[in-house]
């Protein structure tokens, strides 16, 4: 059995992982490093992870991502196509009117500071929408009962870190915006 570590990637603690993989954080890195993978591009690692190690389709990019940003492969947010930012806000109203709110341009306009164009939908689930600076936007919808609702948002393809803080910053902003509308009507 391995010894217990400190070590947090993505976070998630070595003893974590070990506990859903059999191996820590230091002994999936060191079985990597011997295996050449710091020379490998992510897709290889991940297919090397879970047809050669019996690792699961969801830890093997876990553990891919992990090795990446703690060789400096990648950096936190880095994504194969840019970088990416992430944020959510729960709402005290149901599932369809947090949708709605998403859906229907004068009461986007209410909350939303920025135009948006909205490429695809399906209805009280998701949205996958451009933001203004052309990066790609998938909101989520969740019911979290019947009058408590979530929405996650995942921008994606962005230049670099210093958007992911500028876009995190406004997303926050405008999720704000949108509950204090939302759950004052």
């Amino acid at each position: 059995m391995a010894k217990k570590s400190a070590e947090t990637y993505a976070g998630i603690s070595s003893d974590a992982v070990f506990a859903k993989t059999g191996k820590g954080w230091p002994e999936w890195f060191a079985l990597l490093d011997a295996a050449g993978a710091k020379e490998w591009k992510h897709k290889d690692i991940a297919i090397y992870l879970h047809d050669e190690c019996d690792c699961g389709d969801w830890w093997s990019q876990m553990v891919t991502v992990s090795y990446e940003q703690a060789r400096g492969l990648r950096v936190k947010h880095q994504t194969a196509d840019g970088f990416s930012a992430s944020g959510s806000k729960t709402v005290a109203v149901p599932l369809a009117t947090l949708y709605n709110a998403w859906a229907n341009a004068r009461t986007r306009a209410k909350w939303l500071p920025d135009a948006i164009k909205i490429r695809s939908t399906t209805k009280n689930k998701s949205m996958r929408i451009t933001g203004t600076d052309g990066s790609s936007v998938v909101v989520m919808f969740y019911a979290k009962g019947s009058e408590k609702s979530q929405v996650t948002i995942e921008q994606r393809k962005l230049a670099d870190v210093k958007s992911v803080d500028r876009v995190k910053a406004y997303w926050a902003e405008a999720l704000a915006a949108l509950k204090t509308l939302l759950e004052e009507s």
